[in-house]
Protein backbone atom coordinates (compact mmCIF):
# COMPACT_ATOMS: atom_id res chain seq x y z
CA UNK A 1 0.00 0.00 0.00
CA UNK A 2 1.18 3.39 -0.84
CA UNK A 3 1.01 6.21 1.62
CA UNK A 4 1.49 9.55 1.31
CA UNK A 5 2.12 11.30 4.40
CA UNK A 6 1.53 15.44 5.18
CA UNK A 7 2.92 16.78 7.56
CA UNK A 8 5.68 14.12 8.98
CA UNK A 9 7.19 16.37 10.83
CA UNK A 10 4.82 17.61 12.89
CA UNK A 11 3.94 15.93 16.49
CA UNK A 12 1.42 13.73 15.60
CA UNK A 13 3.05 12.91 12.03
CA UNK A 14 6.26 11.83 13.51
CA UNK A 15 4.69 9.41 15.58
CA UNK A 16 2.24 8.32 12.25
CA UNK A 17 5.38 8.10 10.21
CA UNK A 18 6.71 5.84 12.65
CA UNK A 19 3.79 3.34 13.10
CA UNK A 20 3.25 3.34 9.01
CA UNK A 21 7.27 2.77 8.71
CA UNK A 22 7.06 -0.28 11.11
CA UNK A 23 4.16 -1.76 8.45
CA UNK A 24 6.28 -4.08 5.56
CA UNK A 25 3.15 -3.60 3.69
CA UNK A 26 3.52 0.25 3.62
CA UNK A 27 5.20 2.24 1.22
CA UNK A 28 5.73 5.85 2.63
CA UNK A 29 6.24 8.95 0.87
CA UNK A 30 6.33 11.93 2.80
CA UNK A 31 5.41 15.58 2.00
CA UNK A 32 5.84 18.41 3.91
CA UNK A 33 7.79 21.97 4.12
CA UNK A 34 11.10 20.77 5.69
CA UNK A 35 14.06 20.08 3.92
CA UNK A 36 14.47 16.10 5.37
CA UNK A 37 10.62 15.84 3.26
CA UNK A 38 10.92 13.28 0.60
CA UNK A 39 8.82 16.00 -1.69
CA UNK A 40 8.98 19.49 -0.14
CA UNK A 41 5.72 21.25 -0.77
CA UNK A 42 3.46 24.09 0.95
CA UNK A 43 -0.34 23.13 1.29
CA UNK A 44 -0.98 26.82 2.11
CA UNK A 45 0.92 28.88 -0.99
CA UNK A 46 0.75 25.46 -3.70
CA UNK A 47 -1.55 24.96 -5.69
CA UNK A 48 -3.92 22.20 -6.19
CA UNK A 49 -2.66 21.59 -9.84
CA UNK A 50 0.93 21.14 -9.06
CA UNK A 51 -0.10 19.00 -5.95
CA UNK A 52 -2.51 16.89 -8.61
CA UNK A 53 0.66 16.42 -11.03
CA UNK A 54 2.47 14.50 -7.51
CA UNK A 55 -0.29 12.68 -6.37
CA UNK A 56 -0.84 11.44 -10.53
CA UNK A 57 2.75 10.16 -10.07
CA UNK A 58 3.23 8.50 -6.93
CA UNK A 59 -0.48 7.39 -7.13
CA UNK A 60 -0.76 6.72 -3.70
CA UNK A 61 -3.42 4.59 -1.89
CA UNK A 62 -3.96 6.74 0.98
CA UNK A 63 -3.42 10.06 1.80
CA UNK A 64 -2.97 11.11 5.79
CA UNK A 65 -2.84 14.27 6.27
CA UNK A 66 -1.22 15.60 9.60
CA UNK A 67 -0.38 18.54 8.79
CA UNK A 68 -1.64 22.33 10.28
CA UNK A 69 -0.78 24.72 13.15
CA UNK A 70 -2.40 25.48 16.37
CA UNK A 71 -0.49 29.00 16.54
CA UNK A 72 -1.18 32.29 15.09
CA UNK A 73 -4.13 34.60 14.40
CA UNK A 74 -7.20 33.86 12.41
CA UNK A 75 -5.42 34.48 8.99
CA UNK A 76 -2.23 31.95 9.79
CA UNK A 77 -5.05 29.17 10.97
CA UNK A 78 -7.44 29.77 8.06
CA UNK A 79 -4.90 29.50 5.68
CA UNK A 80 -2.82 26.57 7.34
CA UNK A 81 -5.78 24.39 8.55
CA UNK A 82 -8.46 25.09 6.11
CA UNK A 83 -6.79 26.35 2.76
CA UNK A 84 -4.64 24.10 2.74
CA UNK A 85 -7.27 20.96 3.80
CA UNK A 86 -9.08 22.68 0.16
CA UNK A 87 -6.13 22.19 -1.57
CA UNK A 88 -5.77 18.60 -0.62
CA UNK A 89 -9.53 17.90 -1.36
CA UNK A 90 -9.35 19.44 -5.27
CA UNK A 91 -6.20 17.74 -6.04
CA UNK A 92 -7.42 14.06 -4.73
CA UNK A 93 -10.35 15.20 -7.00
CA UNK A 94 -8.54 15.81 -9.90
CA UNK A 95 -6.39 13.20 -9.63
CA UNK A 96 -6.42 9.72 -11.41
CA UNK A 97 -5.08 7.98 -8.04
CA UNK A 98 -8.66 7.26 -6.33
CA UNK A 99 -6.50 7.70 -3.10
CA UNK A 100 -8.24 7.68 0.67
CA UNK A 101 -8.26 10.71 2.75
CA UNK A 102 -7.42 10.05 6.42
CA UNK A 103 -7.84 13.89 7.60
CA UNK A 104 -6.58 14.36 11.50
CA UNK A 105 -9.15 16.79 13.20
CA UNK A 106 -9.00 17.58 16.57
CA UNK A 107 -12.02 17.97 19.72
CA UNK A 108 -11.58 21.82 19.67
CA UNK A 109 -13.76 21.21 16.83
CA UNK A 110 -16.81 20.73 19.40
CA UNK A 111 -16.23 23.63 21.77
CA UNK A 112 -17.78 23.51 25.05
CA UNK A 113 -19.45 20.38 26.47
CA UNK A 114 -21.82 19.28 29.26
CA UNK A 115 -19.72 18.63 32.32
CA UNK A 116 -20.07 14.64 33.18
CA UNK A 117 -20.99 13.85 29.12
CA UNK A 118 -19.02 12.05 26.71
CA UNK A 119 -19.47 13.65 23.16
CA UNK A 120 -20.30 11.62 20.33
CA UNK A 121 -19.16 12.61 16.45
CA UNK A 122 -22.72 13.13 16.20
CA UNK A 123 -23.16 16.33 18.66
CA UNK A 124 -23.68 19.48 16.72
CA UNK A 125 -19.89 21.18 16.75
CA UNK A 126 -19.63 24.55 18.44
CA UNK A 127 -16.17 25.84 18.35
CA UNK A 128 -15.66 28.21 20.85
CA UNK A 129 -12.10 30.10 19.32
CA UNK A 130 -10.25 30.01 15.97
CA UNK A 131 -8.30 27.40 16.04
CA UNK A 132 -11.70 25.40 16.19
CA UNK A 133 -13.46 27.25 13.28
CA UNK A 134 -10.31 26.45 10.94
CA UNK A 135 -10.38 22.88 11.90
CA UNK A 136 -14.05 22.46 11.49
CA UNK A 137 -14.17 23.97 8.54
CA UNK A 138 -11.06 21.67 7.41
CA UNK A 139 -13.67 18.76 8.34
CA UNK A 140 -16.40 20.13 6.62
CA UNK A 141 -14.49 20.81 3.18
CA UNK A 142 -13.11 16.79 3.09
CA UNK A 143 -17.06 15.44 4.35
CA UNK A 144 -18.58 17.77 1.48
CA UNK A 145 -16.06 16.73 -0.93
CA UNK A 146 -16.79 13.22 -2.28
CA UNK A 147 -13.88 11.86 -1.56
CA UNK A 148 -13.29 8.35 -0.25
CA UNK A 149 -12.67 10.04 3.30
CA UNK A 150 -12.53 9.65 6.94
CA UNK A 151 -11.99 12.77 9.93
CA UNK A 152 -10.34 11.54 13.62
CA UNK A 153 -11.23 13.99 15.71
CA UNK A 154 -8.01 14.04 18.01
CA UNK A 155 -8.95 14.81 21.72
CA UNK A 156 -5.83 15.68 23.80
CA UNK A 157 -2.45 14.25 22.68
CA UNK A 158 0.29 13.55 25.15
CA UNK A 159 3.17 11.38 25.52
CA UNK A 160 6.62 12.05 23.88
CA UNK A 161 7.54 14.80 21.64
CA UNK A 162 4.93 16.48 23.93
CA UNK A 163 4.93 20.43 23.39
CA UNK A 164 6.74 22.45 25.64
CA UNK A 165 4.13 25.40 24.80
CA UNK A 166 1.42 22.35 26.01
CA UNK A 167 -0.39 22.39 29.31
CA UNK A 168 1.52 19.04 30.32
CA UNK A 169 4.29 20.32 28.57
CA UNK A 170 4.90 23.26 30.66
CA UNK A 171 3.57 21.86 33.78
CA UNK A 172 6.95 19.30 32.79
CA UNK A 173 9.29 22.07 33.10
CA UNK A 174 7.91 24.18 35.97
CA UNK A 175 8.51 21.51 37.46
CA UNK A 176 11.77 20.54 36.34
CA UNK A 177 13.12 24.01 37.35
CA UNK A 178 11.60 23.70 40.51
CA UNK A 179 13.45 20.35 41.26
CA UNK A 180 16.58 21.87 39.38
CA UNK A 181 17.03 25.00 41.99
CA UNK A 182 15.80 23.38 44.93
CA UNK A 183 12.63 24.94 45.69
CA UNK A 184 9.85 23.28 47.82
CA UNK A 185 7.15 25.13 46.44
CA UNK A 186 4.94 25.46 42.92
CA UNK A 187 2.17 27.65 42.49
CA UNK A 188 0.24 26.59 39.56
CA UNK A 189 -2.98 28.17 37.78
CA UNK A 190 -5.43 27.20 34.96
CA UNK A 191 -5.50 23.36 36.83
CA UNK A 192 -8.95 23.17 36.76
CA UNK A 193 -10.47 22.22 33.45
CA UNK A 194 -10.80 18.30 32.66
CA UNK A 195 -9.47 17.58 28.98
CA UNK A 196 -9.64 13.81 27.30
CA UNK A 197 -5.34 12.91 27.34
CA UNK A 198 -5.00 10.15 25.07
CA UNK A 199 -1.33 9.11 24.20
CA UNK A 200 0.17 10.40 20.96
CA UNK A 201 1.27 6.77 19.83
CA UNK A 202 -2.31 5.21 20.16
CA UNK A 203 -3.57 8.23 17.81
CA UNK A 204 -1.14 6.95 15.20
CA UNK A 205 -2.50 3.29 15.71
CA UNK A 206 -5.84 4.45 15.24
CA UNK A 207 -4.49 6.19 12.00
CA UNK A 208 -3.05 3.69 10.61
CA UNK A 209 -6.12 1.32 11.49
CA UNK A 210 -8.07 4.58 9.40
CA UNK A 211 -5.88 4.01 6.51
CA UNK A 212 -6.63 -0.25 6.56
CA UNK A 213 -10.53 0.52 6.89
CA UNK A 214 -13.43 1.49 5.10
CA UNK A 215 -14.89 3.52 7.66
CA UNK A 216 -15.90 7.26 6.37
CA UNK A 217 -17.31 10.38 8.10
CA UNK A 218 -16.10 11.54 11.47
CA UNK A 219 -14.35 9.18 14.69
CA UNK A 220 -13.38 10.00 18.17
CA UNK A 221 -9.98 9.48 19.13
CA UNK A 222 -9.76 9.63 22.98
CA UNK A 223 -9.42 8.07 26.29
CA UNK A 224 -13.06 8.05 26.76
CA UNK A 225 -12.33 9.40 30.18
CA UNK A 226 -11.64 13.25 31.41
CA UNK A 227 -9.03 13.95 33.73
CA UNK A 228 -8.43 17.29 35.82
CA UNK A 229 -5.10 18.96 34.92
CA UNK A 230 -4.35 19.33 38.52
CA UNK A 231 -5.04 15.19 39.28
CA UNK A 232 -2.59 15.33 36.26
CA UNK A 233 -0.12 17.40 38.00
CA UNK A 234 -0.29 14.84 40.62
CA UNK A 235 0.91 12.11 38.81
CA UNK A 236 3.41 14.04 36.85
CA UNK A 237 4.92 15.05 40.32
CA UNK A 238 5.08 11.24 41.63
CA UNK A 239 6.54 9.97 38.62
CA UNK A 240 8.72 12.86 38.43
CA UNK A 241 9.70 12.41 42.48
CA UNK A 242 9.26 16.06 42.83
CA UNK A 243 8.16 16.20 46.89
CA UNK A 244 7.18 20.41 46.90
CA UNK A 245 3.97 21.35 47.15
CA UNK A 246 1.80 22.19 44.51
CA UNK A 247 -0.83 25.21 45.12
CA UNK A 248 -3.72 26.07 42.55
CA UNK A 249 -3.59 29.77 41.63
CA UNK A 250 -7.63 29.34 40.23
CA UNK A 251 -10.00 30.67 41.99
CA UNK A 252 -11.52 34.60 43.03
CA UNK A 253 -8.64 36.94 42.95
CA UNK A 254 -6.21 37.27 46.18
CA UNK A 255 -7.13 33.46 46.93
CA UNK A 256 -4.70 30.69 46.85
CA UNK A 257 -6.19 27.09 47.09
CA UNK A 258 -3.72 24.50 47.49
CA UNK A 259 -4.46 21.31 46.37
CA UNK A 260 -1.89 19.08 46.33
CA UNK A 261 1.15 18.16 48.89
CA UNK A 262 1.09 20.40 52.29
CA UNK A 263 0.47 24.20 52.42
CA UNK A 264 3.41 26.45 52.58
CA UNK A 265 4.19 29.97 53.65
CA UNK A 266 3.55 32.24 50.83
CA UNK A 267 6.78 33.67 51.04
CA UNK A 268 8.86 30.65 50.51
CA UNK A 269 9.21 28.40 47.44
CA UNK A 270 8.81 28.92 43.67
CA UNK A 271 5.80 30.85 42.28
CA UNK A 272 5.00 30.27 38.73
CA UNK A 273 1.55 31.37 37.52
CA UNK A 274 -0.05 29.08 35.04
CA UNK A 275 2.59 26.35 34.25
CA UNK A 276 5.44 28.59 33.63
CA UNK A 277 7.83 32.01 34.36
CA UNK A 278 4.91 33.65 31.84
CA UNK A 279 1.36 34.13 32.71
CA UNK A 280 -0.37 31.39 31.05
CA UNK A 281 -3.70 29.75 30.07
CA UNK A 282 -4.75 26.06 31.02
CA UNK A 283 -4.08 25.54 27.58
CA UNK A 284 -0.77 26.85 26.94
CA UNK A 285 -1.07 30.37 25.78
CA UNK A 286 1.09 32.80 27.54
CA UNK A 287 1.04 36.33 28.35
CA UNK A 288 4.45 38.27 29.60
CA UNK A 289 4.04 39.16 32.89
CA UNK A 290 3.91 42.86 33.06
CA UNK A 291 6.53 43.32 35.31
CA UNK A 292 9.15 40.45 33.53
CA UNK A 293 9.47 39.05 36.60
CA UNK A 294 8.08 36.45 38.69
CA UNK A 295 3.77 36.93 39.02
CA UNK A 296 2.09 37.86 42.06
CA UNK A 297 -0.95 36.14 42.43
CA UNK A 298 -2.51 38.69 44.38
CA UNK A 299 -2.14 41.43 41.76
CA UNK A 300 -2.55 39.22 38.66
CA UNK A 301 -5.23 40.43 36.01
CA UNK A 302 -8.37 37.64 35.69
CA UNK A 303 -7.25 36.32 32.18
CA UNK A 304 -9.51 37.23 29.01
CA UNK A 305 -10.98 33.64 28.86
CA UNK A 306 -10.17 31.06 31.29
CA UNK A 307 -9.92 28.37 28.19
CA UNK A 308 -8.56 29.95 25.14
CA UNK A 309 -8.93 26.95 23.25
CA UNK A 310 -12.55 27.44 23.15
CA UNK A 311 -13.58 24.03 24.97
CA UNK A 312 -14.71 24.88 28.54
CA UNK A 313 -14.16 23.52 31.21
CA UNK A 314 -14.46 19.84 30.31
CA UNK A 315 -14.37 17.20 27.37
CA UNK A 316 -14.33 13.72 27.31
CA UNK A 317 -14.72 11.74 24.32
CA UNK A 318 -17.37 8.77 23.17
CA UNK A 319 -14.62 6.06 21.28
CA UNK A 320 -17.59 3.74 20.84
CA UNK A 321 -17.33 4.58 16.94
CA UNK A 322 -13.78 3.98 16.92
CA UNK A 323 -14.37 0.70 18.90
CA UNK A 324 -17.05 -0.71 16.67
CA UNK A 325 -15.71 1.03 13.26
CA UNK A 326 -11.84 0.69 13.38
CA UNK A 327 -11.21 -1.97 16.06
CA UNK A 328 -9.03 0.43 17.58
CA UNK A 329 -8.86 0.93 22.03
CA UNK A 330 -6.51 2.95 23.56
CA UNK A 331 -3.54 1.16 25.02
CA UNK A 332 -1.49 3.87 26.98
CA UNK A 333 -2.19 4.42 30.45
CA UNK A 334 -1.96 8.66 31.39
CA UNK A 335 0.62 7.97 33.46
CA UNK A 336 2.88 6.38 30.74
CA UNK A 337 2.47 9.22 28.69
CA UNK A 338 3.13 11.42 32.10
CA UNK A 339 6.08 9.45 32.60
CA UNK A 340 7.92 9.96 28.74
CA UNK A 341 6.81 13.50 28.61
CA UNK A 342 9.04 13.78 32.27
CA UNK A 343 11.79 11.92 31.06
CA UNK A 344 12.57 14.39 28.32
CA UNK A 345 11.61 17.62 30.01
CA UNK A 346 14.19 15.86 32.59
CA UNK A 347 17.16 15.58 30.19
CA UNK A 348 16.66 19.25 29.13
CA UNK A 349 19.78 21.19 30.28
Amino acid sequence: MRVLLIGANGYIGRFVADRLLADPAVQLTALGRGDDADVRFDLATGSPGALTRFLDAVHPGVVVNCAGTTRGGARELTRHNTVAVATVCEALRRSGCGARLVQVGCSAEYGPSQPGSSTAEDAVPRPGGPYGVSKLAATELVLGSGLDAVVLRVFSPAGPGTPAGSPLGRLAEAMRRAMQSGDGELRLGGLGAQRDFIDVRDVARAVHAASLSAAQGVINIGSGRAVRLRDAAATLARVAGYGGALHELDGPPGALRPTIGHPRAESVGHRVDALGHHRADSLGHHRPDSLGGRSDPEHAAPAPHPYPDGCGSWQQADVRTARDRLGWRPRIALEESLADIWMEAACRI
